[in-house]
């Protein structure tokens, strides 16, 4: 076979198109938006490149149009997710062995496809299934996703790169191999880019895995399977499972060949697994690699040299952007007393223009929750901050499911910095502000620290260098992407490497050297070349001689 040293492609950011109107892409994505209402799809599990329909159907529609049939998908079950694995296993040794530029080959081939004819799918499935903007899922399902997988391959080469000394008479070097067994990938709603990247980061690296979307963004998941199958991955390196939670963790993390877990999802979730992992160690035949992004309490904090419409933006922009479903979405903000009205005051006006309906609207802002559970969730907070002595509803509020789950942009302020929505996750709409006096603002950053117990984003706002070197080793351990005069969401693959440390997560930062590493295994080789003949060293001589 012939050898080579190869040089991937230099990874680039995708470019944001802009969706403006008159330009193609706008018109392109609208009519792939009417094309996709005007069918009913059925989405098949894909399993060992099989497609599975078990006649067990689910419905999907749009969050904003709960009326509307997007179409169904085939619900499996503990049987499924057993011949998930078997179909991964089986695969696992051709897939190992594959010339690692195959598999680089096979993840660029994907990103071109995903950024050229498949672009106007991707996004809108995603605008109909997540109820997400034009922009918003073009930043995210075309070109965070692409970033994924062009940086994820230039990584991949960086991490071979990485080769021991060798001392004279010798020759050192590292292997990095696949797990040994497969990687269970679980993945969320609110990032398709993410859904398509927990499991392919580790196929990359030559494992074989289980993919378990997110039910409720099913739709998506979908068409990233369809651009796998179209750039040439092999059948079995990747399956796609539509299984119950319980169903899917009874199976998979009960099996001596589970290797690791890629997970974005809430903490409880999260640490429900890693205890079952802990129960049954002695079932595997490794030491499981568990990583994982959960929850986000996710802060802007002022001083009162913050320039006052560059914090309403941040706040606005932060909170609100996806309707605030982003793990580092701004929940909660800290405002000095003293710039505070002239804050609300803009705050207001701005939110005050804001547009609220289906994303197939592109002059919409704002959409959809994701589902009832979590329109529920969140109306519930509103309702009780209007009943709560220590808190009101400062702007918006107003809630309604009868055509989709709409919640408006909700600001809610507090006299209480240890409020309950100061404190919780919420995942939602839900922007909470406590102003504070000027001259408590190191009392203030204390609070702000110990208040949760999420450590994902955080921003500061401010014009004064000393103030904001002082706030930024303060808040050190309070968020693992930290953010300064901008809003604490909008991580860039390969500029800014995601993830938060305390409950949020593992901290391994997706698209990132750090991630990739921990789907290799490194064997170390040492040849000497010209071997010893005598077993004793010159120290064992005695004097004299």
């Amino acid at each position: 076979m012939p050898k080579g040293i190869y040089h991937v492609p230099v990874a680039k950011n995708e470019p944001v198109l802009s969706y403006a109107p008159g330009t193609k892409e706008r018109v392109a994505l609208k009519a792939k938006i009417a094309e996709l209402r005007s069918v009913e799809v059925e989405l098949p599990m894909v399993i060992g490149g099989n497609d599975i329909y078990t006649g067990n159907k689910v419905r999907m529609f749009p969050p904003h149009d709960i009326a509307h049939t997007l179409g169904y998908y085939h619900q499996g079950d503990a049987t499924h997710v057993k011949m998930a694995i078997d179909a991964a296993l089986a695969a696992k040794e051709k897939w190992a062995n594959l010339p690692w530029q195959h598999r680089a080959s096979v993840f660029l081939k994907a990103a071109d496809l995903l950024t050229g004819p498949y672009r106007a799918k991707m996004n809108a499935a995603t605008m109909l299934g997540q109820s997400k903007n034009a922009f918003q899922a073009e930043i995210d399902a075309a070109c965070e996703l692409a970033d994924f997988y062009r940086f994820g391959v230039q990584v991949m080469t960086q991490i071979y790169e990485i080769q021991p000394e060798s001392a004279p008479g010798m020759w050192n070097y590292n292997e990095f191999r696949p797990l040994e067994g497969f990687v269970f990938a679980l993945t969320p709603f609110n990032f398709t880019s993410i859904a398509g990247n927990l499991p392919a980061a580790p196929a990359m690296m030559g494992n074989v895995v289980v993919w378990k979307p997110s039910k409720t963004a099913v739709y998506s998941a979908g068409v990233i399977m369809e651009i796998f199958r179209e750039a040439g991955l092999p059948d079995g390196v990747i399956n796609l499972v539509f299984a119950g939670g319980p169903a899917t963790a009874d199976v998979v993390l009960t099996h001596p060949s589970f290797a690791g877990i890629h997970f974005t999802g809430s903490t409880g979730v999260f640490n429900s697994i890693w205890k079952t992992i802990g129960e049954n160690i002695a079932k595997y035949k490794s030491y499981p690699r568990i990583v994982g992004e959960t929850g986000g309490k996710d802060f802007i904090f002022a001083d009162n040299t913050a320039d006052p419409q560059t914090l309403t933006i941040a706040m606005l922009r932060g909170a609100f952007e996806y309707q605030g479903q982003k793990c580092s979405a701004a929940s909660r903000a800290y405002v000095p007393a003293s710039i505070w009205p002239n804050v609300r005051e803009r705050f207001g006006k701005e939110l005050a223009t804001v547009k609220m309906g289906p994303p197939e609207d592109f002059t919409n802002f704002f959409n959809a929750v994701i589902d009832e559970a979590s329109f529920d969730k969140l109306k519930g907070f509103i309702d009780r901050a209007r009943e709560d002595k220590d808190a009101e509803v400062l702007f918006g509020g107003n809630c309604d499911k009868s055509v989709g789950y709409f919640i408006e942009p909700t600001v809610i302020l507090t006299t209480n910095p240890k409020y309950i929505t100061m404190e919780e996750e919420l995942f939602g709409p839900v922007f909470t502000i406590y102003v504070y006096e000027d001259e408590k603002m190191d009392e203030t950053l204390d609070i702000l620290d110990t208040t949760s117990i999420y450590a994902l984003t955080g921003a500061v706002l401010s014009q004064n260098r000393y103030n904001i070197a002082k706030i930024t080793k303060r808040l050190e351990n309070a968020a693992g992407n930290f953010y300064i005069n901008d809003k604490p969401t909008g991580a860039v693959v390969g500029q800014q490497p995601f993830g938060g440390a305390r409950a949020s997560g593992t901290n391994d930062k997706a698209g990132s050297i750090f991630n990739l590493l921990r789907w290799t295994s490194i064997r170390t080789i040492k040849e000497t070349f010209v071997s010893p003949k005598n077993y004793t060293y010159p120290n064992f001589q005695p004097d004299g001689e």
